[in-house]
């Protein structure tokens, strides 16, 4: 009897086991060589990484300080303490620095001989308030060149805080030159360009991010002395600036100036008198206006 043949090809039965091989080869090479032409968005990569292990990414949005059990371990090492620590330790940093600025900004504008500017450090903001002809002449909203050299100094000096402010805001006012009240609107136009010009001026500056600033105009409608003397309307005719700290919880402006007028944080308070060889707190010498400026 003749003897059946064994099933299966010869040579040929493996021939489509190399074509898969070389196919999974090329696919393999094209990925690499996709991969290496491209490039890794770590902002991305954190979101992603921080959807699957919400606790995996700190709060700087770095996945390589991990935190584990309360503590934070950079690249594989513990770091000392609780979590929390380094963070209240850049809010104490952070209160330091700004609790001073008050004082130096009223040391350097009487160094510049500046008079009329009162600074003041309440709970997270500071309130520097340049009254008179600090900054413009009456009827004006032209910065006077005095009022350019002392924003100068204010921007120097805000500088380095930049960071740890979380808004500026400029607020123009007018003194009311008419028993009758001003003319509706040249007062309001008055105090929104002289509001304008400083934002302008510091956003120049290129010292803090254009988004934190912020002009206000008031008018002749947030008086801090009557408007029936020569030096009550002094007074008035002012410029405010407040800077708040960055996280703070407190930012309505009406409330912060309510708490600045009531005298509330005298003892947080520095007033310039424009001369240089005095201390800083000393009242400020009034100065006489026409009365028929704004």
């Amino acid at each position: 009897m003749a003897r059946r043949k064994k099933g299966g090809g010869g040579d040929e039965g493996g021939s489509w086991m190399d074509t898969y091989g070389d196919l999974v080869t090329l696919l393999l090479t094209f990925f690499v060589l996709l991969y290496s032409m491209s490039s890794l968005d770590q902002s991305k990569w954190d979101l992603f990484v921080k959807s699957i292990y919400p606790g995996l990414v700190d709060d700087k949005g770095s996945s390589g300080s991990v935190n584990i059990n309360g503590k934070v371990s950079t690249d594989g090492k513990e770091a000392k303490g609780g979590g929390n620590k380094a963070s209240a330790e850049d809010v104490q940093a952070t209160t330091d620095n700004m609790d001073k600025l008050y004082l130096m900004i009223a040391q350097k504008m009487d160094q510049q001989g500046v008079s009329g500017v009162s600074a003041t450090r309440g709970k997270n903001y500071t309130f520097v308030e340049f009254k008179d002809k600090a900054f413009f002449n009456g009827d004006s909203s032209e910065l006077t060149d005095q009022g350019k050299s002392a924003l100068s100094v204010f921007c120097n000096i805000i500088a380095p805080e930049k960071d740890k402010i979380s808004q500026v805001n400029i607020m123009g006012h007018t003194a009311q030159a008419n028993p009758n009240g001003n003319n509706v609107r040249t007062d309001r136009m008055l105090a929104a360009m002289r509001a304008a010009e400083v934002c302008i001026y510091i956003q120049e500056q290129n010292v803090i991010e254009p988004n934190k600033i912020v002009s206000m105009e008031y008018g002749q409608f947030r008086p801090v002395e009557s408007n029936d003397t020569k030096e009550g309307r002094a007074a008035n005719r002012r410029v405010e600036i407040l800077l708040i700290d960055k996280g703070a919880d407190e930012n309505d402006v009406d409330k912060i100036r309510e708490e600045v007028n009531s005298g509330k944080d005298n003892g947080k308070t520095a007033t310039t008198d424009g001369d240089p060889n005095t201390s800083v707190g000393e009242d400020a010498t009034s100065t006489t206006v026409n009365s028929t400026t704004q």
